[in-house]
């Protein structure tokens, strides 16, 4: 290997074609952002996973956007009512938690109206 040549910065392989190339493949360039991805950021995919779970668990007990059920039922199919992307209360304050576009309040004898908020006109 000429000692001036570059070399990939995740297997070491000696690089060829342009100057500002990192890595010889898209496996190793693959490899290295994947394994500069999993450090810190642990906590962050957790939350996301968990939020995402919550709005598929939504969307599955809610395909036509406004619907009644029973709180066993959410936490049965693993809902975690500790994760949302935001809250709505209304002037009357009830408070509406929602996981991205679909949302739920708590009612009387642990029964939860769902919802679906609609996106707004201007995006």
């Amino acid at each position: 290997m000429n000692p001036e040549s570059k070399v990939c910065i995740e297997c070491g392989r000696e690089l060829f074609g342009r100057s500002d190339k990192k890595f010889c493949s898209d496996a190793c360039r693959s490899a290295y952002n994947n394994k500069s991805l999993a450090g810190g950021d642990k906590y962050i995919r957790t939350v996301n996973r968990r939020l995402k779970k919550n709005h598929n668990i939504l969307l599955q007990l809610n395909p036509d956007g406004k619907t009644t059920t029973h709180k066993e039922k959410l936490l049965k199919a693993g809902f975690d009512f500790d994760y949302c992307t935001n809250t709505y209360t209304t002037k009357d304050q009830k408070e509406y938690r929602f996981c991205y576009d679909q949302g739920y309040l708590h009612l009387s004898n642990d029964f939860i109206l769902l919802v679906r908020r609609e996106p707004s006109p201007t995006g």
